[in-house]
């Protein structure tokens, strides 16, 4: 299929960007988003608290909206990946959001850092992790996995879709970790700031 991954050919061979991943113990199913798996996402939108879902914001939590993005995977430049139980009943249990390419605020806000960033080669990156499922290592295996993909789909920069605030410390906390950096490295840390990862730089 290439050196350089499409959003097409992703939603057309998904074991392309499939991977287990361990978690608490647990085997689960990284992978793109299906166009059956509306009532999982469905499912899994219901499930999650007030608090976890005040802090994802590129959507609605809607049993209508989970049939809108299962049955329109190519309509847009974005990604969906899920990770998937392997229980007799799966479910989803993660839903991360790979958008290639930013939206006009990301490009106005990265502009006035200093730091312009080409649609081309940049992606936004919007994650969720159940409750139940939060704090365990999933949302940091999942990361690592979406990490992985962009690049392939010739990404070398990786932004938070609309930011992140220190109101969520451990959100902060998780990116850094993972390599992101303030974006400029000087915005203060009392309010909502953009972060970045250099996808070029980031080791095997």
């Amino acid at each position: 299929m290439g050196s350089s991954l499409t959003l097409e050919q992703i939603v057309r061979h998904p074991e392309c960007a499939t991977t287990e991943v361990e978690c608490g113990g647990e085997t689960l199913t990284a992978r793109p988003l299906g166009p059956d798996d509306a009532e999982m996402l469905s499912m899994y939108f219901a499930g999650l608290s007030e608090q976890t879902r005040g802090w994802f914001a590129p959507h609605k939590f809607t049993h209508e909206v989970a049939k809108e993005l299962c049955a329109a995977l190519l309509s847009q430049s974005t990604l969906r990946l899920v990770a998937v139980t392997s229980s007799d009943e799966p479910a989803i249990v993660a839903y991360f959001i790979l958008q290639f390419g930013l939206r006009e605020p990301e490009h106005a806000r990265f502009s006035a850092h200093g730091m312009p960033l080409d649609d081309a080669v940049a992606c936004s990156l919007a994650p969720s992790v159940a409750d139940a499922y939060q704090n365990v290592g999933l949302g940091s295996a999942l990361l690592r996995h979406t990490i992985d993909i962009a690049p392939r789909a010739a990404r070398t920069r990786m932004i938070l879709f609309g930011g992140v605030g220190m109101v969520n410390p451990r959100a902060v906390h998780f990116y850094k970790k993972a390599g992101f950096r303030k974006a400029p490295p000087d915005a203060p840390e009392d309010r909502k700031f953009d972060m970045v990862l250099n996808l070029d730089s980031v080791e095997d």
